[in-house]
């Protein structure tokens, strides 16, 4: 049996992002300015917190290749984390939860090839950016 997450509030949901990675930020930029009730924090994997997230959730902060979501204590990786953490965001983003009719094997097959070549098609900063948040807790650090 998993113990809680580190750094987490029971019942809040946290997004563990690749913060060099252009495609995540973007995304990451998204949720800051269509999550109007605040249903998600974020923290780049890259950071002392994000690291123990990472590896908490189970997997290798050496091999960043999926956006992470902890809800609740569930982990939830690829599409499955990316429509979990719309379902929070006001219509019409929350509708893309109508995707989730693919099957899940198919849906992380696409989000697998870009993941694989986001650097190559979106770029890659040297370094995490400082992300402007419309609410000083947004981030974990």
């Amino acid at each position: 049996m998993r113990h809680d997450p580190p750094y987490i509030q029971p019942g809040e949901r946290i997004v563990i992002f690749d913060g060099t990675c252009k495609l995540c930020i973007g995304w990451v930029n998204f949720l800051i300015r269509h999550d109007r009730h605040r249903t998600v924090r974020m923290v780049p994997v890259q950071s002392e917190k994000g690291q123990a997230l990472f590896v908490w959730s189970g997997l290798d902060a050496d091999k960043i290749n999926t956006i992470v979501l902890i809800d609740n204590g569930e982990v939830l990786l690829r599409s499955d984390a990316i429509f979990r953490a719309m379902s929070g965001l006001p219509r019409p983003w929350r509708w893309m939860g109508v995707l989730r009719i693919f099957p899940p094997s198919f849906r992380d097959m696409c989000y697998n090839r870009i993941a694989v070549n986001r650097y190559k098609l979106f770029g890659r900063y040297d370094a995490v950016p400082k992300l402007d948040a419309d609410h000083r807790q947004r981030f974990l650090d």
